[in-house]
């Protein structure tokens, strides 16, 4: 499986595979601090407003970073000539919008159409590289239960695991042939009507993403925070033993076999990736 692509860095990053955890956390720190370091490579530049929170609350926790993001936007695009097969590299940017979009708007962009116009609706699209696997599969599970069903979990070559967050409910419909136009005024109207409400549930689903990731990660704190305790506990126990013990064979005394064993670890939960459900 090929490594997802990201925005270009000056060198490749080393595999994660092998490593200890300590170094693999400091590894993922230092590909963090270089892809937030760089600058914004987008056709825009930067952050969309409507996805600033999630995007910003991602990166503020030590377990995740964004590589790329869209809030969700409605485009005309005017592709080629030879068909309605468009590729973003090989098209004209006819108008692009984050906001609810007015007929007028569209009409008076389709006059500088030339080949095949096509109206869009994309919602949100975030990519997330997560440090191990359940932080992604914790992401993944917000994600679908907010709505973003057509999302999935990709494990690189080198260790990366990426998130990829992605929604079904998007529109695509041709509206002119080499520069003429294909449909009526009002059926334009009827496409952008339904292309508004999509942006309001986009919207909506975003909201409902960034109030459960929220909950999610408050809830994975606290959960973390009595594992560590627990943990201490039997340390501070197991040094306690160890210690009578180390007293009572000095005095001579028997040591018994349930007082020698120490503490074991707690089992490592099973894990399984999610790739694409099928169910979306």
């Amino acid at each position: 499986m090929a490594a997802p692509r990201e925005r270009p860095g000056p060198r490749s990053a080393p595999s994660l595979r092998g490593l200890p955890g300590t170094d693999r956390a400091a590894e993922f720190g230092r590909w963090k601090a270089q892809c937030l370091g760089r600058a914004d490579l987008s056709r825009k530049g930067s952050v969309d407003e409507g996805a600033a929170g999630l995007v910003q609350l991602l990166n503020g926790r030590e377990q995740y970073f964004t590589t790329s993001s869209c809030a969700g936007r409605i485009v005309l695009l005017d592709g080629g000539i030879n068909g309605f097969e468009v590729q973003k590299q090989n098209c004209c940017w006819l108008l692009v919008t984050h906001k609810p979009c007015v007929k007028d708007d569209v009409i008076a962009a389709l006059k500088k159409a030339n080949g095949d116009a096509i109206l869009k609706f994309e919602p949100l699209v975030l990519h997330v590289q997560c440090r191990q696997l359940q932080d992604a599969q914790i992401l993944h599970s917000v994600a679908v239960d907010s709505g973003f069903r057509n999302s999935g979990i990709t494990v690189g070559k080198r260790g990366k695991t990426m998130l990829a967050v992605r929604s079904t409910h998007g529109l695509e419909v041709p509206l002119s042939h080499k520069g003429k136009l294909m449909v009526t005024e009002e059926y334009i109207d009827f496409l952008l009507k339904v292309a508004n409400q999509k942006m309001e549930e986009n919207k909506k689903r975003i909201e409902r993403f960034y109030n459960c990731l929220q909950h999610a990660l408050e809830k994975e704190t606290i959960t973390n925070s009595h594992a560590n305790e627990k943990i201490k506990d039997k340390n501070n126990s197991s040094y306690t033993h160890k210690k009578k013990r180390n007293t009572e064979a000095a005095c001579g005394k028997c040591i018994t076999e349930e007082n020698a064993k120490e503490c074991e670890n707690d089992d490592d939960p099973g894990m399984s990736v999610t790739i694409f459900p099928e169910d979306y």
